[in-house]
């Protein structure tokens, strides 16, 4: 029997790490792990996700940079912050619309 995944989370929308202070916006879902077994193992056993939940992919950003990053759902909340993200692609990807939410500039992408 194949068991269904559903996202948490969605495109455009605005998240945080859960122990990291990083956030971004989502611009991808892997429905599971879907990366290298090196960065997998990469990870510290003691806080290494499970492969069998989604994944996202965030345009992300701490207090000192910007970057792409790749975190399971078990790791991620939603940022109710109302902070834009500053992430430089992110005008690329997406529009702000008039309640501060992100929409993708290409819908038909997704």
């Amino acid at each position: 029997m194949i068991k269904t995944r559903t996202a948490k989370f969605q495109i455009g929308q605005i998240v945080r790490h859960r122990v990291f202070s990083f956030r971004g916006v989502i611009f991808d879902i892997d429905p599971e792990f879907n990366n290298t077994e090196e960065w997998w193992l990469s990870i510290p056993e003691e806080v290494r996700p499970h492969k069998d939940q989604p994944f996202y992919h965030l345009l992300a950003e701490n207090s000192e940079s910007e970057y792409v990053a790749y975190v399971s759902e078990q790791n991620l909340l939603a940022d109710d912050s109302g902070e834009p993200v500053r992430h430089s692609q992110v005008a690329e990807i997406f529009v702000k619309d008039k309640s501060g939410s992100y929409r993708p500039r290409n819908p038909s992408l997704n």
